[in-house]
């Protein structure tokens, strides 16, 4: 058994009501909107190079105790060092369960589209006949759930064929990779800055049986490829359009996706000078933009 109390706090004092809760013995804390759920819901992006994002002006700090601690006054406590009037107090009681079991029923299969699903390997494959990638959550993005993914799988379903070659730059978990190569396409090489990134590529295309050649982004690009795909953040796509495009084999093609809907204009604009990109489609929020070399 195990006791969650939240409090609520404001933008400038969340943060410091997190770290001084930890100090107190906290297991566990987090900061959530404490208008999720509601109109007022304000979703939280970021990336390198952006400003911080602040906190939310409403804010929900939760924190998780051993059931023998004091937990009214660790709380009351911390908000005093850091100045935070005397808040109201919700407590619940967590009973210990099967955290891993738990987690693996929030990870349900994700349908692409009629020809392709991501399937976690706790689960059976819903269609046997169609392609299915067995990917299970872990460090490096990519599990076809965020928009921006699912976004990227749909392009390659419809411009993968049979034979082509594949850049898939900022490929995380590889699950861009693994999809063309299942998709029918021939060499593919998936490039990343995280070195734990590209051993979770390699894992999980062994899994999937297929082949990636993989490579820290650190070392030389000089190939051409059919196929470029990017599913990184706005800033850095834009300050690789020279890098990526110029990857791009005569007649190929390129994806980027991870830009928000009000940002495709800037990145449309920083690959204007190599080639000329459009909105291709669009998903909760996100856009994927695409792009072919005469």
């Amino acid at each position: 058994m195990w006791i969650s109390a939240s409090v609520l706090a404001d933008a400038q004092h969340a943060e410091a009501l997190s770290d001084a809760l930890m100090e107190r013995g906290a297991l566990s804390v987090s900061v959530e909107d404490a208008l999720a759920g509601t109109d007022a819901e304000t979703p939280q992006f970021g990336e390198p190079g952006s400003p911080t994002t602040p906190l939310w002006e409403q804010s929900r700090v939760v924190a998780l105790f051993d059931p023998d601690d004091n937990v009214v006054d660790r709380i009351l406590s911390a908000c005093a060092e850091i100045g935070l009037e005397r808040p109201d107090i919700q407590q619940e009681e967590i009973e210990e369960q099967n955290w891993v079991q738990l987690t693996q029923s929030q990870f349900e299969p994700i349908r692409i589209n009629d020809r392709l699903w991501i399937v976690p390997s706790w689960h059976q494959a819903p269609d046997p006949d169609a392609i299915n990638i067995a990917l299970d959550p872990g460090l490096a993005f990519g599990t076809g759930s965020h928009p921006t993914t699912f976004l990227c799988l749909q392009w390659l379903c419809d411009n993968v064929a049979r034979g082509l070659s594949v850049l898939d730059y900022g490929c995380g978990s590889g699950i861009l990779a693994i999809a063309a190569r299942k998709l029918g396409a021939g060499p593919t090489l998936g490039v990343d800055i995280d070195e734990k990134a590209l051993a979770a590529a390699d894992r999980n295309a062994a899994q999937n049986g297929v082949t990636l050649e993989l490579r820290h982004s650190r070392q030389t690009l000089e190939e051409s490829f059919d196929i470029v795909v990017a599913n990184i953040l706005t800033n850095p796509l834009c300050v690789l359009a020279p890098l990526l495009t110029r990857r791009i084999a005569p007649g190929g093609r390129i994806a980027l996706s991870g830009v928000l809907e009000p940002q495709a204009g800037q990145v449309i604009e920083a690959y204007a000078p190599f080639i000329t990109l459009r909105i291709g489609d669009h998903h909760d929020g996100w856009c994927r933009l695409e792009g072919r070399r005469q």
